[in-house]
């Protein structure tokens, strides 16, 4: 069953979020992550939140885990960390 990584992200740091952007498809790619959204204009319809929205498909949750386990992310993860406040959640597919 098809998962995805949601994440809704506020930049704090441009320059330094923009490092860490520009290495993510490459990585979720190695573990069959497909970027659906990645950034790109948002209009709240309900509530508000952050501008910058990303959503990327992955065959199952454990791949989702993996990719996000993996060593490959977890050394450009805090490139995010330090750059933006975000929330990150996975959801399964229906």
């Amino acid at each position: 069953m098809a998962a995805y990584v949601i994440a809704q992200i506020e930049v704090t740091n441009l320059d330094g979020y923009m490092e860490y952007a520009s290495q993510t498809v490459a990585c979720a790619e190695k573990f069959g992550g497909r970027f659906l959204v990645k950034g790109g204009a948002a209009e709240w319809i309900e509530g508000d939140g952050p501008a910058r929205n990303v959503v990327i498909e992955f065959d199952s949750t454990e791949a989702a885990r993996t990719f996000y386990n993996s060593d490959e992310y977890q050394k450009i993860l805090p490139l995010a960390l330090d750059n933006s406040n975000r929330s990150m959640v996975l959801v399964e597919g229906v």
